[in-house]
């Protein structure tokens, strides 16, 4: 049995924070059915055309759900809904700010008539406060929360490759729902959940604002190298590729001087005998390591690194990261059916095939509409009327 069989999820969604969140639960075996526009449907379907003709984020996360076609402000949306909940265990929502309590979906209008309801809502600032109404998006966040300001070159700020802001408010919401069905087994009752992308974000934040605490300097953008351990970060080997390498203590330079750099004197020169040294020393120590590794290809060098017990690792492109040995080696792969055909999708971490994690298709738009219905209560002469009146 995974373990949230028999958990029902209905989720207002659409993006990336909402939908990676309830796609967690859905591996964990939870129920998930995704209400969305009809003929248009969350627009992250859009975003672009990459899988097959389908969008990457969209078939990131959105497997193992059922799609119901539902327009939210037809007059006739409120019955399906009631029925919906009544079933429900769990509301997840990331609408425009103030757009679900204006549909009657808040907790405290939904609490007395579901008492066992989970209410989860995410946005991009939270429930009050002078930026609550504000839009907010994934580079938006990133702004705000000064994760721009450390992230970069000295030139120049560069925004994570991935929706970090987004992935951090939907793990914040993913956890917060599990904490929260301890609870009801408890307690019987359910609970509000306010979850904040600027606050998920600032969390994250924690450790360069704690850096820069009382006003002392910020760390610096210093690209991929570490602002405050050094060396640590991307070198080039001879052949023109990056290895990445680490040092984290005075042992490990130690080593890293005599057994890979040639240069055991390195270890009690002035300039590099401390990481506070090193650090401020990052120019003259970069230009050592670069000339020693010149003569080398980077697997050579990830050879002598590796020899030496020195962290280390390569700057793989996606296309190495599919291949990646670890993950091949580990049976990290699966596949997911969509409307396109099969794709590989990753395991979700921490689980195994024989956890039975569910990975079911990802759904085509309105997919499961009928079927919801039927199982709600509704003949299929009135799911006709209402899909030709627009409700669906």
């Amino acid at each position: 049995m995974r373990a949230l069989e028999g958990i029902t999820v209905v989720t207002l969604e659409h993006a990336i924070a909402a939908p990676f969140c309830t796609r967690q639960l859905a591996d964990l075996g939870a129920r998930v059915v995704k209400i969305e526009r009809p003929g248009v449907g969350d627009f992250a379907r859009a975003y672009d055309q990459r899988v097959r003709g389908l969008a990457s984020h969209f078939v990131w996360t959105n497997r193992s759900k059922e799609s119901l076609t539902l327009d939210l402000k037809h007059a006739e949306a409120p019955v399906v809904l009631e029925r919906l909940l009544g079933r429900a265990d769990v509301l997840v929502q990331n609408l425009a700010p103030g757009a679900a309590a204006r549909l009657g979906l808040s907790f405290d209008a939904l609490h007395p008539r579901f008492p066992r309801l989970i209410v989860c809502d995410i946005s991009g600032y939270g429930a009050d406060g002078p930026y609550r109404d504000r839009k907010a998006y994934d580079l938006l966040i990133q702004s705000e929360s000064g994760f721009l300001s450390v992230t970069g070159s000295p030139d120049e700020p560069a925004k994570a490759g991935c929706s970090i802001a987004d992935i951090a408010a939907g793990m914040y919401a993913y956890t917060n729902i599990l904490a929260a069905l301890i609870e009801r087994g408890r307690s019987g009752k359910g609970r509000r959940i306010d979850v904040s992308m600027l606050e998920s974000m600032v969390e994250w934040m924690s450790y360069p604002m704690y850096y820069a605490f009382d006003g002392a300097p910020p760390p610096p953008r210093t690209g991929a190298a570490h602002a405050t351990i050094y060396p640590y970060g991307p070198f080039p080997a001879g052949d023109g590729k990056v290895v990445m390498l680490g040092l984290q203590n005075e042992r490990e330079w130690q080593v890293f001087c005599a057994k890979v750099l040639g240069r055991p004197d390195l270890a009690v020169d002035p300039r590099f005998d401390s990481n506070a040294r090193r650090t401020a020393a990052r120019d003259a120590l970069r230009a050592i390591v670069v000339e020693a590794f010149a003569p080398f290809s980077a697997e050579q060098v990830v050879a002598r690194l590796d020899d030496a017990g020195i962290a280390n690792a390569r700057m793989n492109t996606m296309d190495e990261v599919w291949s990646h040995p670890q993950l091949q080696a580990r049976g990290r792969w699966t596949e997911v059916d969509t409307s396109a055909g099969s794709v590989p999708a990753l395991l979700p971490p921490g689980l195994t095939r024989a956890d039975d994690p569910r990975i079911d298709p990802v759904p085509a738009l309105g997919a499961h509409t009928d079927a919801i219905l039927s199982e709600l209560g509704y003949a299929q002469q009135e799911v006709d009327r209402l899909r030709s009146e627009g409700v669906l």
